[in-house]
This record gives structure tokens, sequence and C-alpha cells, in this order.
């Protein structure tokens, strides 16, 4: 499963956000045996997904903030396919920068390993879940770094105050007066 299916149903389904945010609650130092034990009671990703319930979750909160302020579901929902290379890199600058700015806010994204990307790491100094080693790896945890990594390190989502009628709505629909 790709990182950005994994992303989507955790942030459509409030019960594995839920326990995805436990996850991350706890301390980056904690014995192995917290997350194998987490890892054992929480059900597969494919297993968790249920069908939309009816309430307001923070994955609908994220989503809706994700809209409001960087315009990403008018842009994924767009069919770009009719506009240039240069057209389409235009918009995303605008998107790039304003779903930036919502996911540092609310969840201070930082590197796992704060190090140049091709500089030599002890993996023995992370569990599993922090670096996943690929290749051959028999130099004794000494590896190279091929990306950061990235976690959160708060996770700080608006609370839903609306109707229960309006809780699945993301975007209004918007309207005015007709030039007619």
């Amino acid at each position: 499963m790709g990182r950005l299916s994994l992303a989507w149903k955790i942030l459509t389904d409030t019960h594995l956000a839920e326990r995805c945010a436990a996850l991350l609650a706890q301390p980056a130092d904690s014995p192995p045996s917290d997350v194998t034990a987490a890892r054992a009671a929480t059900p597969d990703v494919a297993a968790a997904v249920s069908p939309l319930a009816t309430g307001r979750s923070e994955a609908l909160t994220l989503l809706a903030d994700l809209q409001r302020e960087g315009r990403l579901l008018d842009f994924l929902k767009e069919p770009i396919e009719s506009y240039s290379d240069a057209q389409v890199g235009a918009a995303v600058r605008a998107i790039h920068r304003d779903c930036a700015a919502v996911v540092e806010r609310q969840f201070a994204v930082r590197p796992v390993i704060d190090q140049p990307e091709g500089s030599a790491v002890d993996s023995s100094r992370w569990s599993p879940a922090q670096v996943r080693i690929t290749g051959n790896s028999g130099n004794g945890g000494n590896v190279t770094l091929m990306h950061n990594g990235w976690k959160a390190t708060q996770c700080e989502l608006p609370r839903w105050t609306g109707s229960a009628d309006d809780s699945l709505i993301l975007a209004p629909a918007e309207a005015g007066e007709s030039s007619r």
C-alpha cells in the first residue's frame, strides 16, 4: 500500500485516526514492546477501513482545513489533462505553500533523523518504525541515510463545533447573484 493511500485511509477513518494519534502520542524512547503491543491491538489497515460514519471526525476537519486554506480538494477534483504543465505548476505553488502551512501548524512535522541525506547513520539507534532498512545492511548497523523520514511533533486539530447535519461538509457550495 502506498503512503498516499495509507494517509487517505487515516484521514477518512475516525477510529484508525484515533489509533494513529495514540501511537504518535507515545514517547519516542518508549520500549519497542509498547509499539509491538499497539500494532497487535490495531487490525490491518484494510480491515479497519469502514463506511463513512455519521458525525464529524478529526480527519474530515483536517481535510476541510486543507480545502479552506489551500484549495486542495478543488485542485484534486479538477480534471487537469487539458492544462499545460506550466499552468498546473503555477497552481501548485500556492496550493503547496498553503497546505504546507496547515500541516506545519497542526502537526509541526520534523525529520525523524535530522542529518543530511547521504550521511552514514547507526541504524541500531532507532526502532524499525523509525528507520526502514533497504538493501543489504550487513555492516553492523551503519547505513547510508536515503531519506530523513517525517514525524509529527504535535497533533492539534481544531474541534468540530457545527451541527450534526453539517458534519460531512468539507467546503460549502458558493452562490451569488447572477449578472443576468
